[in-house]
């Protein structure tokens, strides 16, 4: 594709999904220029002289996908844990799988990372548009420490929500996690990683859930236990001849519960710094934490909230369902996230995405991080099509303009396949959206012909 700084492009044929969640032409064209779209139409348009023609037949063209809840993608302190960053490459490879799953725009809430650290001096800039939250107050910080922490300096810990937002942070949170609020990560690391350190012997993420709700209950408050259930759980992982139940139970209880009461006053902190500086706030919700979230839905109506991943496989699908509607109706946006399982299917299953989407109340999708291991928002988008879920206008939204609607600061400006919006635009094949052909971030292509391209000024130039 040889082109100038100053040509059109122009993609032609293709299903246009505008994001607008109602329109779609069976056959229409965009235009971007200068990294804006510039005409969205149906039908075949007419080409002119300086024209890129992308020729999109069979396929879909639909915005870029926006996701407002992810983590890996940042250089600093990883997860609501103040956890070591990854490596370098870790977070490029992380970035690229966004980016080849049609992703242009992403939010990293991990929280406790600065927005200095989105890249790395030692690396060039990735065409990944990636933006950072802030969870920089005294509990959420003081449950990061109570967990983990190896991550967070003297600069991280004195870091303020004030400084955070006028260095760049576009919302807060993400208030708790998985690590603090007895959650996957307790699942996949923290649990798993004590036990082989006390048995040398290593359980599967599930094995760990079901020994923490045994020990715990679902809610972290002893109410639903199973303690009757330890022998046999301890005998089904291979333990039963490496440590006692009574040892086991004092174990979970030591590695889960520390963080706990804090970062659910960390909810509280983050709550009044939205009702305060109007940026959304997006909250780890989950069985621990659902109650925390109603109450301050109640008590803090000015703030903008976002109810994280409402699928969480704490819940029991019914059970999710009744949560998400009672936020909903008092203003909360409810987000799914594909976590890993969609079609991964490792850990978790698809019982609790899909009863959200079949009962209608869900605003967006995010992919969240399930320890590295999630599944793609096209490939979600293409589940819910392909089960009949919801139109293909409807899902397109829960990933562009929904999602733009939602987070304004950090997406105002795209989501939409409109005259005047950023071009970031996806092509996908029609019949699996979860695969991408191009993908145009500002304009330029960044994927051609599903591989990453990295294009020089001379490229451009032709």
């Amino acid at each position: 594709m040889a082109m100038t700084v100053t040509d059109d492009i122009l993609i032609i044929n293709g299903r246009v999904v505008t994001g607008d969640g109602s329109t779609v032409f069976d056959v229409g064209s965009v235009r971007m220029r200068g990294g804006t779209i510039i005409d969205v139409a149906a039908g075949t348009a007419e080409r002119t002289e300086n024209n890129n023609v992308v020729d999109a037949a069979g396929h879909t063209v639909m915005p870029g996908v926006i996701n407002g809840h992810a983590h890996g993608c940042v250089h600093g302190p990883s997860m609501p844990s103040g956890s070591l960053p990854l490596a370098a490459s870790d977070v490029e490879y992380f970035r690229n799988r966004h980016l080849l799953s049609g992703t242009t725009t992403l939010l990293n809430v991990c929280g406790l990372s600065l927005p200095d650290e989105i890249e790395d001096r030692g690396h060039l800039d990735h065409p990944l548009d990636v933006h950072v939250t802030t969870a920089h107050t005294p509990s959420n910080l003081g449950a990061a420490m109570a967990i983990d922490g190896k991550g967070l300096t003297g600069r991280h810990l004195n870091a303020t929500i004030e400084e955070t937002i006028e260095q760049g942070a576009k919302a807060f949170g993400e208030a708790g996690g998985g690590q603090t609020l007895g959650g996957g990560a307790q699942d996949y690391r923290f649990i798993p990683e004590a036990i082989l350190a006390a048995t040398g012997v290593r359980i599967h993420p599930k094995s760990a859930r079901a020994l923490k709700e045994a020990v715990l209950g679902r809610e972290l408050d002893g109410t639903t236990a199973s303690p009757e259930l330890l022998e046999e759980l301890l005998r089904s992982c291979g333990l039963d001849n490496q440590i006692s139940a009574e040892d086991l139970t004092s174990l979970i209880v030591t590695t889960v519960m520390p963080p706990v009461s804090l970062s659910l006053h960390g909810f509280e902190e983050l709550a009044r710094a939205s009702k305060r500086f109007g940026l959304a706030g997006i909250y780890h919700h989950a069985v621990p934490t659902a109650k925390t979230l109603l109450r301050l839905a109640e008590d803090y109506p000015g703030a903008r909230m976002v109810a994280a991943h409402a699928n969480h496989p704490s819940f029991e699908p019914e059970e999710c369902v009744r949560h998400a509607r009672a936020l909903k109706s008092r203003g909360v946006a409810i987000d799914v996230s594909t976590l890993d399982c969609i079609s991964t299917q490792w850990r978790n299953g698809p019982e609790n995405f899909d009863a959200l989407i079949e009962a209608g109340v869900v605003d967006t999708v995010s992919t969240d991080y399930a320890g590295g291991d999630f599944d793609s928002i096209l490939a979600a988008l293409q589940r819910i099509v392909h089960l009949g879920q919801l139109g293909l206008p409807a899902a397109v939204a829960l990933a562009t303009g929904n999602v733009s609607r939602i987070l304004p600061e950090v997406a105002g400006d795209r989501g939409l396949l409109a005259k005047g919006k950023r071009a970031d635009v996806a092509i996908v094949e029609s019949h699996n959206l979860a695969r991408v052909r191009h993908l145009f971030s500002n304009g330029v292509p960044v994927v051609f012909n599903g591989v990453r391209r990295t294009w020089t000024p001379s490229d451009l130039r032709g």
